[in-house]
């Protein structure tokens, strides 16, 4: 190979590094936004901007719907320790991406499980396309009305270590 032929693997690294770039940059604009003013609804058809909801400075919103099992895993998940979660300052939002098609499922469900924490609605998926999430079950972290740390999926045992996340947070 002369000096001047472009080496391929020069070639596919810098695309390499250029990916993880634009993959590093777009987290950090989205982990660093705004929680949107976008008007949802809860349980009891009280309507208000998604911020007036929240009451603690550390607040978790879990995008779920009653027909994904990993989003009602992880909601019971964090329901078995919401009391830690509670004591210790912190607060869940579970926004129902549910559609008009299932959203008639959203109350039994929350009101069969017994779940503590306030259940919105996002039966128009606004906040979710606003938020561009593309899968559920999808969780954000919200610090003074600012997403500081979000992450799509669940696995069990991921309650934990986002309460640790929490208390970091928190110092």
């Amino acid at each position: 190979m002369s000096p001047t032929e472009p080496n391929v693997n020069d070639y596919a690294m810098r695309h390499v590094f250029f990916a993880i770039f634009l993959v590093m940059v777009s987290y950090t604009a989205v982990s660093q936004t705004q929680l949107p003013h976008i008007q949802l609804s809860n349980l009891d058809s009280k309507t208000k901007e998604l911020p007036q909801f929240l009451r603690a400075d550390i607040s978790v919103i879990s995008f779920w719907a009653t027909w994904c099992i990993p989003c009602i895993n992880e909601l019971e998940a964090i329901q078995e320790v919401y009391d830690e979660w509670v004591e210790a300052g912190f607060e869940l939002l579970a926004v129902s991406t549910d559609t008009q098609k299932t959203v008639s499922k959203v109350r039994p469900m929350v009101y069969g499980k017994d779940w503590e924490y306030e259940v919105l609605f996002d039966t128009n998926q606004d906040l979710k396309r606003i938020l561009h999430i593309n899968a559920i079950p999808y969780l954000i972290v919200v610090k003074n009305g600012v997403i500081v740390y979000q992450r799509t999926g669940y696995n069990p045992g991921d309650e934990d270590g986002l309460f640790q996340k929490l208390l970091e947070l928190k110092k």
